[in-house]
Formats: C-alpha cells, sequence, structure tokens
C-alpha cells in the first residue's frame, strides 16, 4: 500500500506492520457522515518493525507502554471529511510518536549550587521577616 517509512536511527516502519481500520466518523460532514467511513484506526505491530539494534525497540517499548496494547500501538484520525486525509493525519502520528520515542535520552542534570549572591539575599530576606515579625508581637511589660 505505502512504501517502507525510514524514521530516526535508521529503523524502518515496513508495510506490513501496519494494519488500517475504517468507521463511521461523528462530527462534521453532513448527510455523507452517516455513509461514508472516513474514521481511520491505524495499528502499529511493533515487533514487525525493522530496528537497527535491540536498544532502540526498548526504548520505544518503554515510553510508549502507556499506549502500547501487548505489541500494537493505535492511532485514530477523524478530524477531517475525507478518509484520505484522515489516513494521512494517522500515519503522520504514529511516525511522530515513533521518532520521538525513539530519540536518545537528554544529558543527565547536573546538580548545581546556590551562588553566594543568591545565599546572602535569601538571609537578607529572612532577617526582614523576622524583623516584621518582631515588631507584631506586644511590647514587654517593665
Amino acid at each position: 500500500m505505502i512504501a517502507p517509512i525510514a524514521l530516526r536511527g535508521g529503523v524502518v516502519l515496513p508495510d506490513d506492520a501496519l494494519s488500517w481500520r475504517f468507521s463511521r466518523s461523528s462530527g462534521p460532514g453532513g448527510q455523507g457522515v452517516n455513509t461514508a467511513d472516513s474514521r481511520v484506526e491505524l495499528t502499529v505491530d511493533v515487533s514487525a518493525v525493522l530496528w537497527a539494534v535491540p536498544e532502540q525497540e526498548e526504548r520505544v517499548r518503554s515510553r510508549l507502554a502507556a499506549r502500547l496494547r501487548g505489541d500494537v500501538l493505535t492511532v485514530a484520525a477523524s478530524e477531517h471529511r475525507s478518509q484520505l486525509r484522515n489516513r494521512e493525519a494517522a500515519l503522520t502520528r504514529v511516525v511522530a510518536l515513533l521518532d520521538e520515542a525513539l530519540a536518545p535520552p537528554g544529558p543527565p542534570r547536573r546538580a548545581t549550587r546556590p551562588s553566594r549572591a543568591s545565599r546572602e539575599r535569601r538571609a537578607a530576606g529572612e532577617r526582614q521577616r523576622r524583623a516584621v515579625k518582631e515588631l507584631r508581637r506586644r511590647p514587654p511589660l517593665g
């Protein structure tokens, strides 16, 4: 149906990993909405994707764990009136999801220490609040 899609890191999404389902869509469309199967549901079999290295599959499975049902990722599109445009939207979403999940992890966070000036500002603010609260107290008798 479509040519294999190249993703980030040499991963290939073959045509046989994709499965299309069509149904009636809600929303705009007038009389045609009752007869046209314009809603598209695209399912991707993650185990059928051609991974360059096994770590990529592990990364995708862990990052998309909430969206996966077994080995299957499902995306639905029904925002357009035509089935063709909904197909394109669903395929674009699947490619974006997989590309984002394949992205390498960011650099580790480096712990930082507060600067000397920020520590002094904090101490000055605490002294100021302490002085304000001191003024609110009842004066000592005597």
